[in-house]
């Protein structure tokens, strides 16, 4: 690990699962970590791809861990949904059959969109209604039904919007399935791909940078995913740090072309390099 040429950091953008916990356990260095960002005023947004839980509930799971982030730190990739069909579309004029959780729902809802459940199409034939976009997150509830309803919607013109793409899920007990799973079932079913706004796209990292309002030459993004964290920020033009801390290893290299700026271990030799800044 190196640290060689760590400077002009003005701001993070951090992600969340296997960067700063494994399912419901902080990793070690966790309080050092945000004391350290606190005591030098280094702005930062916590940017997760899981769409599952609402903005409250991660700040709830924060708190737990003994760590305090105000809500305009927080941006998960179904906020970032939210606010790219936002700037498409009018909400109030524009239907949406959701696969995904509460939080892939809620800031849906706070936009002003019509979120058509399966709850409501219990009593028609699903064909009768015709949502403008199908909007795929992960559902830890997912069913045939729900598969279903959406290839008829997509098949039938819906556009097609997925909050990440991401095919796994790091937990304490180790890697389950993540929406990217879903996302490949519709795939094949409809023959039709989404449009992704988490990462490796750059929609969310570029909205997260416009909410920090420092340049991306002074943005870093810290990751543990090289197909996500790590190619999200080479497709949006910042630096970055992969933390060996969750999915990625240093063997996953030799598959792919692109790197991070910076490999450490974990928060704590961030915490240190960080330290190092005047």
């Amino acid at each position: 690990m190196t640290i060689q040429n760590f400077t002009d950091v003005k701001a993070l953008i951090i992600d969340m699962d296997g960067v700063l916990w494994q399912g419901n356990y902080p990793l070690p260095g966790l309080d050092d970590f945000f004391r350290c960002l606190r005591k030098q005023s280094i702005p930062f947004i916590l940017a997760t791809n899981n769409s599952s839980l609402t903005q409250t509930q991660y700040l709830t799971k924060l708190s737990s861990m003994g760590v305090a982030v105000s809500n305009d730190e927080i941006l998960t990739s179904s906020m970032a949904t939210a606010y790219y069909l936002n700037e498409q579309v009018i909400p109030s004029e524009t239907s949406l059959f959701i696969i995904g959780e509460e939080g892939l729902r809620l800031p849906l809802i706070e936009q002003g969109f019509n979120l058509i459940n399966i709850d409501q199409l219990k009593d028609c034939d699903p064909n009768d209604v015709s949502p403008d976009y199908v909007v795929c997150g992960l559902d830890r509830e997912i069913t045939w039904e729900k598969m279903a309803i959406a290839n008829l919607y997509l098949c039938a013109g819906a556009k097609f919007i997925a909050s990440n793409g991401d095919t796994s899920l790091p937990l304490e007990v180790g890697t389950v399935p993540g929406n990217g799973a879903t996302l490949a079932a519709l795939q094949a079913s409809s023959a039709i791909s989404p449009i992704v706004i988490g990462k490796p796209q750059a929609i969310m990292y570029q909205q997260a940078i416009k909410f920090l309002g420092v340049g991306k030459e002074n943005t870093i993004a810290i990751g543990d995913r090289l197909d996500t964290d790590i190619l999200g920020a080479v497709n949006t033009g910042i630096r970055s740090i992969m933390v060996l801390t969750g999915i990625s290893t240093v063997e996953d290299f030799k598959d792919i072309e692109y790197r991070p700026t910076w490999i450490m271990d974990d928060l704590l030799t961030i915490t240190n390099a960080l330290q190092t800044l005047k």
